[in-house]
């Protein structure tokens, strides 16, 4: 004898596999939960590894916390800000900066100049490499910025054709100043506002397309110059032991510098991107998910089905004394199984697929020639993932309520058969 209760007995000998329509349909509604949770996983997974990728990458370019003068100010006794600011136990490293928009036009030894907009950002590399990666990420030249140096990002050489040794005009707000000011007065530009000349000294790839494209680094002296700072800047940035806690230390912070100044977080200057991936995430899951629904849908199918064949075993049941309870139960641990089993497939074939995510990739890259994961759009090296156990226990609890869920139907109808109308059923 079997030490189930009857009704899980009776649920577990029904699914057993027979070659009737009830079973395939049976099997189909497997095989829609396996592949709802499944592919739910894996899109969900990777969506994290996007988000914590691109976190770690915007991180280690730019600091967890920015500190500002007020009413846009440049800071003048930064050096004793900066040891106010270290004190903080949470502050790991606080480095000054001069950031802002110049144009650049390329120097070419042959065919026409070439011309972009990027921000420039002075640092002090005595304090940099505790604030960014910056100094690990070099890709071709030297970490210095000695003299008239810059270092540019690798999408930034590649647009205007930059390589280590070549040199750049760069024109600032003070060339515009002065250029406005002596408008009509003189025939040729660079008698009044003679660009300042830099060389290339090292070519950066921080791995995030943004800062490649559109950021270039001198040394703070040199943006000084450039913005009409002398013994100042912009502000200083802060690096903490531990991101997620910007907020908290920014309030702290500001409580102790003062009304003069202002702290902006990390999470703030890039939210647009931030909250952009988090939006993306939640809207596929939401739309992924009605696989599942599909699949609930075809296990309520089945069990219908199933009531009306097994319509005189109900009855039978009945007259030997089965609850309504019992009989309720018996077929809403029958869509239980086929969820339970549906769900652990689909976890598993969710697991293999992300850990043979890339080798899929390229595979797929091999024999087609078409790239599905194209690193010069993405600027990722390979596809990323992030299981996360909070994700996968909401899709798999999620999944396994919605398959009970669709038996609930058959199951009262079976429960609500009277034995003698079962009983007279043909």
């Amino acid at each position: 004898m079997s030490r189930l209760p009857f009704e899980w007995f009776l649920a577990l000998r029904y699914l057993r596999p027979k070659r009737t329509f009830v079973s395939v349909i049976t099997l189909i509604s497997v095989v829609g939960v396996m592949l709802g949770v499944a592919v739910l996983i894996i899109v969900i997974s990777v969506m994290s590894g996007f988000d914590q990728q691109l976190r770690d990458k915007i991180l280690g370019f730019n600091a967890h916390l920015r500190v500002f003068r007020a009413e846009q100010q440049t800071l003048t006794n930064y050096a004793a800000l900066m040891k106010a600011v270290a004190s903080h136990p949470r502050v790991r490293g606080v480095a000054p900066f001069v950031q802002g928009r110049v144009m650049v036009q390329t120097e070419p030894e042959q065919g026409s100049a070439l011309v972009d907009a990027p921000y420039i950002r002075g640092m002090d590399l005595r304090y940099e490499t505790n604030v960014s990666f910056l100094h690990t990420h070099l890709v071709a030249g030297e970490y210095t910025l000695d003299g008239s140096s810059v270092l540019v990002g690798t999408e930034f050489a590649r647009q205007l054709r930059l390589s280590v040794g070549d040199r750049i005009a760069v024109y600032s707000p003070r060339h515009i100043q002065e250029l406005q000011k002596h408008e009509g007065k003189v025939q040729d530009i660079e008698e009044i506002a003679p660009p300042d000349d830099f060389t290339v000294r090292g070519i950066f790839d921080v791995g995030y397309y943004e800062f490649n494209a559109s950021v270039i680094v001198t040394s703070l002296e040199n943006a000084q110059d450039l913005y009409r700072l002398p013994g100042s800047v912009h502000g200083l940035l802060v690096m903490l032991d531990d991101p997620y806690r910007a907020s908290a230390v920014a309030g702290e912070l500001w409580q102790q510098l003062g009304w003069d100044y202002r702290v902006s977080i990390w999470t703030e200057e890039n939210s647009a991107i931030l909250n952009a991936l988090m939006v993306e995430k939640n809207m596929m899951f939401y739309l992924l998910f009605f696989i599942m629904i599909v699949a609930a849908f075809g296990i309520m199918n089945s069990q219908i089905t199933f009531v009306v064949q097994k319509t005189r075993e109900i009855g039978a049941l009945k007259a030997l004394g089965a609850t309504h309870g019992q009989v309720l139960w018996l077929f809403l641990s029958q869509s239980l199984v086929v969820g339970i089993v549906g769900v652990l497939t689909g976890l598993g074939l969710g697991m293999v697929a992300l850990h043979y995510r890339n080798e899929f990739l390229h595979f797929m890259n091999r024999t087609t020639g078409i790239e599905l994961f194209p690193a010069s759009i993405y600027s990722f090296a390979e596809l990323p993932a992030l299981i996360m156990p909070a994700d996968i226990a909401l899709i798999c609890s999620s999944a396994l309520v919605i398959c009970v869920l669709a038996g609930v139907i058959p199951a009262a109808k079976a429960a609500r058969l009277r034995p003698v109308e079962a009983l007279r059923h043909e």
